[in-house]
């Protein structure tokens, strides 16, 4: 086979005609000794370096002087083979890399598996109320990054620059939020088969209602410069249609599905880690367009600060109860507590394990290098991301490692609109219609 192949089109399709790689300058000379011949056909490729295509994705697109009369994705610059890695590690171990796939919502990575794994454990009904509040907590602030990643992008894409400033300057605050809380900005793996990793560190909970104080007066910042813009509707409006027959026939979910008016979200129709208990309304537009899209993530950011509100609430009266199972079968690792190098086990629990009990120190030692059994069987748990639907398909063969882990990324799916969002339309409206779908490069290749 030759290594010249493109995979993404017949052998003479690029090579018939004239062939354009767009790096950034003016269209007017790229296009300037074109014939003006109807029939002349241009390939051009965007990405995978492009900057607004949110990530290595490649876009080959077929025009006729400015209109998209063929839009094709390019994937897989950004495969990490983190589903098959799983499988050569233990069930606990598996946060650490499913974190890593979608990269702007890792908490919900990290849901979708551990809630699998839980189900396997037959431990869903065990798992204590501090740890489902503190990851309802922690999916929803990352609901709010999220959105504020997509919103702030798809305004520098259209030349909105404040937007662009002031969506990663409210990000920034959710990161540090992130960063009190699990230690990190991201790939966390804070969420584990169980429960969490450990509990709130102190004054966490003062610097979240803070948080949303704040919010509260930035979110009407988004509405002003962009709600009633003429400029900012004029590049939205119309631009990037799907339908709910679209929506429905290629499996898109999310925002893009919402912006149809259908009220799917799995946060209320499929309720999981207590989402029933918590006051919030589903956001839809009825535009079916990029617009519709934008106005749904602004809506929805809303709605997330009262679940974090309602969150924060909750824990307020949960101060000092377990954010782990009891069962220290499962229960790994023990619960953390900084020292004075700034990271380390609880002491009590080392001096119990290093000075009072070899049998706990020998089953400290297994359940940390082995890890603990899962039973036979398989499962699988969608939950709503920033995105749409992401699930995880966990299958078990009874061992201490994932026999199989799979995940329907909603990127991967929504990318599939891309064609008919575009086809039609103007080279310029792509950029917004990819916009308007919020992929993320790793969760399409993980």
């Amino acid at each position: 086979m030759s290594t010249e192949q493109d995979f993404y089109a017949a052998p003479g399709d690029t090579s018939q005609g004239r062939v354009f790689t767009v790096t950034g300058q003016d269209w007017e000379s790229i296009t300037q000794d074109i014939d003006e011949s109807a029939e002349e056909r241009i390939v051009v490729n965007m990405g995978p370096q492009h900057p607004s295509t949110h990530g290595v994705l490649r876009l080959i697109l077929e025009l006729e002087g400015e209109t998209v009369t063929e839009a094709r994705c390019g994937i897989g610059y950004l495969h990490t083979g983190i589903e098959k890695n799983m499988e050569y590690r233990s069930w606990v171990q598996g946060t650490t890399f499913c974190t890593r796939m979608d990269y702007l919502s890792p908490f919900y990575n990290e849901a979708a598996y551990v809630l699998g794994v839980e189900r396997l454990l037959d431990i869903e009904d065990d798992i204590p109320e501090k740890a489902q509040v503190m990851r309802v907590l922690l999916m929803e602030l990352n609901r709010m990054s999220s959105h504020l990643v997509a919103i702030a992008t798809g305004g520098m894409e259209i030349g909105a620059l404040t937007v662009m400033t002031i969506g990663f300057r409210e990000r920034e605050l959710v990161l540090d939020l992130f960063e009190l809380i699990t230690g990190l900005r991201m790939n966390h793996a804070f969420f584990r088969p169980g429960g969490v990793a450990q509990d709130l560190p102190p004054g966490a909970l003062d610097e979240i209602r803070d948080f949303i104080t704040l919010m509260k007066k930035r979110l009407p910042e988004y509405a002003d410069l962009c709600n009633a813009n003429p400029i900012f509707k004029g590049r939205l409006v119309d631009v990037g249609h799907l339908d709910l027959a679209g929506c429905i026939a290629l499996g898109i979910t999310g925002p893009v599905l919402r912006s149809t008016g259908y009220a799917w979200d799995l946060r209320k129709t499929q309720p999981y880690s207590g989402y029933e208990d918590y006051d919030f309304e589903v956001q839809t537009w009825d535009t079916c367009d990029s617009y519709g899209r934008f106005r749904i993530r602004l809506n929805e950011m809303w709605e997330s600060l009262k679940i974090v509100e309602q969150a924060a609430d909750r824990l307020a009266g949960l101060e000092g109860a377990p954010v782990m199972v009891g069962d220290k079968k499962i229960a790994w690792p023990s619960q953390l507590a900084i020292g004075s190098d700034g990271m380390g086990n609880s002491m009590d629990h080392i001096r119990h394990i290093m000075g009072e009990s070899m049998e706990a120190l020998i089953h400290h030692f297994k359940l940390v290098t082995e890890g603990f059994r899962v039973p036979a069987g398989q499962a699988y748990v969608p939950i709503e991301s920033p995105r749409g639907e992401l699930g995880a398909h966990v299958v078990s063969d009874g061992g201490t490692r994932p026999f199989r882990a799979h995940f329907r990324d909603p990127s991967f799916t929504n990318l599939q609109a891309t064609s008919v969002m575009s086809e039609g339309g103007m080279v310029s409206d792509v950029i917004v219609a990819i916009a308007s779908i919020d992929p993320v490069m790793g969760g399409v290749d993980r």
